[in-house]
Parts: C-alpha cells; sequence; structure tokens
C-alpha cells in the first residue's frame, strides 16, 4: 500500500511532510516553469543585500482577517488520500509519468505539464474564484514515491500574486468551491530544476489532492490598522526575497511592489510616531529591495527612480547612494555621482568598492583612460621590452590574483545580506 499503514494511535505529519509553521513562513516555492531564467548579473552595478533573509521553502500565510488553522489532519483523512492515489497508479509507485498522457484528466496549461481530474464536483461555475481575490484551500501532495511533502488543512493565499506556486495558482482557479480534484504537475509549475530543500529534488514531479474551501474578496487596506498592513507588507517582501534567492527576478520585483503598495495604501486609521516611522523602515527595506531585482533585469531607469525614493526617505541611506552614483556614473554624469558616492564613503569609509568607484571616476575626470579590466590571465602580460624573463610570470600571478580578490570584494558588498 502507498502511504503510511493504519494505526491504533494518532499519528503526526509523516517523515517526509514539513512541520506547520507561524505567521510569515511557508511551504511553496515559486513559480518556476513559465517563466524564463533572467541573467544573474546586472550589467553596470549588481545587487546590494536584501532586506529580510528568505525563509526558503516556506509560504506566506495571511492571519488577517482570517486564521490558518495549524492542527494537523486527522489520519483517517490522509488515508483516505492515499487510498485515492493507489485507486490511480495501483500498488506500485513511481508512476506519473503515465498520468501525463492518460485519458479523463484535463488539462490545465496547454502543454499537458499541469492536469486535473475531478474527484469531487463543485457549486457551479459561477463558484469560481477571480485573480486578486483570496482563497483557502486542503491540500495533501506526494512525490512519485510517495513521500508526503505537502500538507495544510486551510492554506490561505491571493491569486495572482506569486504567494504560491504555479500549479496551485493555476489550479485552483479552475476549480469550483467545494470541489475536490487531483492536481498533477510536472516540474515547470512546481518547484523547477532547484526543487525545495530539504524534502523536494531537483525536476520533480508532484501530485495535489486540493480541496477549494472558500472564495473571499481581498481586505480593503484603507481599512485595515497600520500594524497589519506592516504584517501583510512583510510577507510580500519575504516572498520576494524567495523568488530572488531563486533568480526569478521578475516575480520578486511584484512581490517588493506588492509590498510598497500595502504599505502606501492610505488607512482610515492614522498611524501613531511610531508606526509611522516603521512604515518608513519597511518602504527603505521594499524599495532597496525591488532596486536589486530591478538591477537583475536591468532595468537602469527603474532603479534609479527606486533610489532616489529611497533617498527621499532616508538621505543617508548608503545601499541606494551607493547603486545611484554607480549608475550615474556608467551613464557619464560624472559630477552628480561624485557627489553622492562621496556622500556614501562619508557614511561607510570602509566600504571599498565605493572607494574603487571615486578612483574611476577621479581617473576619468584627469583626463585618464581606464585600461579595461583583463578577461584572462593573457592579458596581464607586459609587452615583451618590458619583461623580465624571471619577473614575468610572477607578474601574471600576482596580477590575477589582484583581480580576483578585487572582484570578490565589489561581489561581497552587493551582495551580503541581513
Amino acid at each position: 500500500m502507498i502511504g503510511p499503514q493504519p494505526s491504533a494511535q494518532p499519528q503526526g505529519p509523516s517523515p517526509g511532510a514539513k512541520a506547520q509553521e507561524p505567521l510569515e513562513v511557508a511551504k511553496e516555492g515559486g513559480a518556476a516553469g513559465q517563466r524564463a531564467k533572467q541573467p544573474a548579473s546586472a550589467g553596470p552595478a549588481a545587487a546590494l543585500e536584501l532586506e529580510g533573509s528568505p525563509c526558503l521553502g516556506r509560504v506566506v500565510r495571511f492571519l488577517l482577517p482570517h486564521t490558518a488553522i495549524e492542527a494537523p489532519l486527522p489520519q483517517e483523512e490522509e488515508q483516505q488520500f492515499y487510498r485515492g492515489l493507489e485507486r490511480l497508479l495501483g500498488p506500485k509507485q513511481g508512476c506519473f509519468g503515465q498520468l501525463f498522457a492518460a485519458a479523463g484528466w484535463a488539462d490545465v496549461t496547454e502543454d499537458r505539464f499541469l492536469r486535473k481530474l475531478l474527484v469531487r464536483e463543485g457549486q457551479g461555475e459561477a463558484s469560481r474564484p477571480q485573480p486578486g481575490q483570496e482563497v483557502t484551500v486542503k491540500l495533501l501532495g506526494v512525490l512519485e514515491d510517495g513521500s508526503l511533502v505537502e500538507k495544510d488543512p486551510m492554506l490561505t493565499f491571493t491569486l495572482e500574486q506569486g504567494d504560491v506556486i504555479q500549479a496551485l495558482e493555476l489550479g485552483v482557479q479552475s476549480m469550483q468551491l467545494g470541489e475536490v480534484s487531483f492536481l498533477l504537475t510536472s516540474f515547470q509549475y512546481a518547484y523547477g530544476h532547484l526543487g525545495r530543500d530539504p524534502d523536494i529534488p531537483s525536476d520533480a514531479s508532484l501530485l495535489y489532492e486540493v480541496t477549494l474551501l472558500q472564495i473571499r474578496d481581498s481586505p480593503d487596506l484603507g481599512l485595515l490598522p497600520p500594524s497589519t498592513r506592516i504584517s501583510l507588507s512583510k510577507q510580500k517582501r519575504e516572498r520576494g526575497n524567495f523568488h530572488f534567492e531563486r533568480e526569478e527576478y521578475q516575480w520578486a520585483m511584484q512581490s517588493y511592489q506588492l509590498a510598497l503598495g500595502i504599505l502606501d495604501s492610505p488607512g482610515a486609521v492614522p498611524p501613531s510616531p511610531e508606526e509611522e516611522e516603521e512604515l518608513q523602515e519597511h518602504q527603505v527595506k521594499c524599495l532597496n529591495n525591488c532596486a536589486a531585482a530591478q538591477l537583475k533585469l536591468q532595468l537602469f531607469e527603474e532603479v534609479l527612480a527606486s533610489c532616489s525614493a529611497v533617498l527621499h526617505i532616508d538621505p543617508d541611506n548608503v545601499k541606494a547612494l551607493y547603486r545611484k552614483g554607480k549608475l550615474l556614473s556608467e551613464r557619464g554624469e560624472d559630477q552628480e555621482a561624485m557627489k553622492i558616492l562621496k556622500r556614501a564613503l562619508q557614511l561607510e569609509p570602509t566600504t571599498k568598492a565605493i572607494h574603487a568607484e571615486l578612483s574611476k571616476l577621479a581617473k576619468r575626470q584627469k583626463g585618464q583612460a581606464e585600461r579595461p579590466a583583463p578577461t584572462d590571465v593573457g592579458d596581464l602580460v607586459q609587452p615583451a621590452a618590458c619583461q623580465s624573463r624571471w619577473v614575468t610570470p610572477w607578474k601574471l600571478l600576482f596580477g590575477a590574483v589582484a583581480v580576483a580578490l578585487g572582484s570578490m570584494v565589489t561581489s561581497i558588498f552587493l551582495t551580503t545580506r541581513s
């Protein structure tokens, strides 16, 4: 039999299942499938640290206005799930491949990498959820070997906001209220080539049983108190960090912008001075992270706008000063770049990346042509007339080491996380 055997005593989650987590955490990965992987570098500037380290392999829980139930599913429901799998697959495991071509399944996507099998009908076409609405589902999900890796009695998320994997986004939109269906997804709509450490390997297909429990309109942000808006915004920002770690920069930028929209919504309840300060602090974090994603996407005008917005709130923010100064330098606006970078250096005089940018600017202003960075060891060799038979190999070695160390120092400054 697939799955755990019956026992007289209630059992907790199976060894393959992740433990339930409190607010701001979750079990779902990014939407890895359809989106083309973005370049890992961003031209003249790279990403600084993200604000708020993501908890990888987790999912957003919206506790307000509804509270998710943290208790595990009754064992009987889990056993019923495995009995349903046996009816689909037979007693053997590892047979997902045949289901992708099996009759009786509906194709959610044209490529047939996401399919649905109806188990119980819902309340009619009029009860389908719409983009932007908040839904609550009950789900169980397994790998081909029968390992239970997803288990949530009440998972709540907003459609088309990147809060869960694409398989759930698209699959739930095809369901009716009260419907129960199996969702079979290839890795393209699940956790992609990266998988989800430690329980979901790379390129893994998954089979879910999903029950659509509730559909609600999203809450009016203007009616939420500042503390609630801050909490919801932080969840979106952390979700953006999750996407950023997976190099899903477009989705990361969307999450950061959603987080900013939550903070910028005028509320019916005016914030206290302490709440206003906290709102601005979170705005700065979201804007800086948004700039990091925009750099990866090479949206340089948008990066400048994000940095300017940060500096409007916090004129002494070194990350925004450095990014803006570096981009202005690359655009040839030397005077403004020099002014901004000098301010950044005053605030953080030991940062070598800022020194390096100022040095390049100073050389350019003096009319000294900058020598391009060597692309390989051969570029470091001096002309034959200047070489010494004994010195040249050491110059080659020391030159290569210097280039590598310089790149490493800049990279550390640009990507260190708090």
